[in-house]
């Protein structure tokens, strides 16, 4: 799942990284392909990595060291590494605080619905702080970050760039539908580029009516396909599309602050794009979904695509 950062270009990025155990061992394990396809981008971007324990001992098995030379090693997550990792998202101090985290996270792991786990990602969005949890998510945003930072050279095959032949999902809860549709507003020619638009319930029928205002009243009038509201099942119409790899982005502004009857819902839909994590990609906050959303047009914008 992308939010985004707002840390000053002068500043090392500190990101905090932990991978569930089917992320670790195999040398294909997304792990590893972490640090092979987005090598250019973290040797740019020069980060200091706060990983978790076993993550950290992973990294030096495959003998990635060379790309984590800089780190703070936290505990085990038995012995609270990943509670530490919690507070260090809530910390203001930039010795003591993340920018990010990367989270690779096995569906079917019992310890991603661990309370330092859901904690960990509840904190990231309050904060308005990146919380990846997929293959595609950490690589797509790294590389963007990098281009933030003024780095060219980093730029790889990233996939998903013909946006004509991509979809995406756009989903606010109450609280967050007018951000959304600010953010539309702001990077409406971007969003036009892709060959589909998905929203639930009524944040679909509100982003028609800006595309009534932007392109004419018919033009406009069937820009996003409308599933159900979420609580009557439209996370899962869109999960199911995420499976089938027929939806690459998600965009979903969650609200923090407020109970959940459908949180089940909304877990399935973040599981989906898990599952098929060299795939998906979930932002989940308004400020860090518009900043990924400009790097992307910036992004396109230099490559011609």
């Amino acid at each position: 799942m992308i939010n985004a950062s707002t840390t000053s270009l002068q500043q090392r990025l500190r990101i905090g990284l932990i991978a569930n155990r089917a992320h670790q061992d195999a040398q294909d394990s997304a792990l590893v392909q972490l640090f092979q396809r987005a090598s250019k981008s973290i040797q740019a971007l020069d980060i200091e990595w706060v990983v978790v324990g076993r993550t950290l001992d992973a990294i030096h098995g495959h003998g990635l060291a060379e790309q984590c030379k800089v780190h703070v090693r936290f505990p085990y997550g038995r012995d609270g590494g990943l509670m530490k990792l919690v507070a260090h998202v809530v910390n203001s101090d930039p010795q003591n605080s993340v920018d990010a985290v990367i989270y690779l996270i096995d569906p079917v792991d019992h310890s991603s619905i661990f309370p330092e786990a859901l904690a960990l990602k509840r904190q990231c969005v309050i904060h308005r702080k990146p919380f990846l949890s997929t293959l595609a998510a950490a690589c797509e945003w790294l590389e963007l970050e990098a281009l933030a930072q003024g780095s060219l050279t980093h730029l790889s095959d990233l996939p998903g760039l013909n946006l004509a032949q991509e979809s995406i999902a756009l989903i606010a809860h109450d609280a967050l539908k007018q951000n959304m549709l600010q953010i539309a507003e702001q990077h409406f020619s971007l969003l036009d580029q892709f060959a589909h638009r998905y929203a639930t319930g009524t944040t679909g029928s509100l982003l028609n009516q800006l595309a009534q205002r932007m392109k004419g009243e018919e033009a406009g009038r069937h820009w996003v396909q409308p599933f159900l509201s979420g609580p009557m099942g439209g996370d899962a119409q869109i999960a199911e599309l995420v499976l089938e790899k027929k939806v690459r982005r998600i965009v979903f502004l969650e609200d923090p602050h407020v109970a959940r009857q459908h949180e089940a819902d909304i877990q399935l839909l973040e599981r989906a794009a898990r599952t098929v994590t060299d795939f998906a990609l979930v932002l989940s906050d308004g400020a860090g979904s518009a900043r990924w959303l400009g790097l992307l047009s910036e992004r396109l914008r230099l490559t011609g695509v």
